[in-house]
């Protein structure tokens, strides 16, 4: 049996909800707002996202579109289209899962089955978000009518966009970094909310934000990575991880003076939060029937 719709909504908007209560320097938190965009636009949009993306009506295209067009009708500004691409293909493939299948393998089934449809979709999605930083692109530009699928349009982005990436590589900084180092940090703390802290850290010191680098290229890269692995070796040695609290603040007043916002870290962040969810989900279900889920 499926899992059902309203649990796949209760993983999201709890994967979102502890994101917004994760103290993520420079992006909006509960401790701190910013960038024209509060708290509750963040609530609001994942409530009327949510449905959409839990529709196994859609196609992951579908969930896309629709997922957008309902979150601009809900708040004047864009807050999650950057989540939307990511929990988009998860929720396919949890509703798509065959037997014996991980979420991983199906989600690369997922990604690998995309259409030109779903590519069309996404355009659309994209061209009404309006994120911050689109720009014409010599190939398949979101502007234009696609020509290829959405897994191949991703593959014109991924050099310069990390969402694009991973859709190419499987959301390898999503299942082969930031999932294994929530689970370290949870078992470490018990505590959900700085275990998310610790994701969006480590992604940020490793991985250049594809969001800072649209609006300032590589100025800040350097800096924003040695900010982050400041914040890394403390949390590192602490078994308290509210003890780290006064370097967030700093860093998060630094980042926000100058404009700096890890939007798309916090996006990977949510994919991280949501996939580990799913994969809960996916396990409860397995323990009661004694098999995988059916498509």
């Amino acid at each position: 049996m499926p899992v059902q719709r309203d649990a796949l909504l209760s993983a999201y908007l709890d994967a979102c909800e502890t994101e917004l209560r994760a103290f993520k320097p420079g992006n909006v938190s509960i401790y701190s707002e910013a960038h024209d965009m509060t708290v509750e636009d963040f609530r609001r949009s994942a409530a009327a996202s949510g449905p959409f993306l839990c529709d196994s009506g859609l196609s992951l295209g579908g969930k896309i579109y629709h997922a957008t067009r309902a979150t601009r009708e809900a708040v004047p500004c864009n807050t999650n289209l950057g989540i939307i691409l990511l929990a988009a293909p998860l929720f396919q493939a949890v509703q798509e899962i065959r037997e014996g299948e991980t979420l991983r393998d199906a989600l690369r089934r997922v990604l690998g089955a995309t259409t030109q449809a779903d590519a069309d979709w996404t355009y659309k999605a994209i061209r009404l978000a309006q994120p911050g930083g689109l720009g014409e692109s010599p190939d398949q530009d979101v502007r234009d009518a696609p020509e290829v699928t959405l897994l191949e349009a991703m593959r014109f982005a991924e050099h310069r966009d990390r969402i694009a990436y991973q859709y190419t590589n499987s959301f390898a900084d999503v299942f082969d970094f930031a999932i294994p180092r929530y689970h370290r940090k949870l078992s470490q703390w018990g505590d959900k909310e700085w275990s998310a802290v610790a994701v969006f850290v480590g992604l940020l010191k490793h991985i250049p934000d594809s969001h800072i680098e649209r609006k300032f290229g590589a100025r800040y890269t350097g800096i924003v990575a040695s900010r982050m692995a400041q914040i890394d070796k403390a949390l590192s040695v602490s078994d308290r991880p509210e003890q780290v609290m006064p370097l967030l603040r700093e860093v998060d007043a630094e980042f926000k003076s100058g404009g700096i916002n890890p939007g798309t870290t916090a996006d990977l962040t949510v994919a991280c939060l949501l996939a580990v969810r799913l994969e809960a989900l996916l396990g409860q279900r397995k323990r009661k029937t004694g098999c995988f889920l059916e498509a």
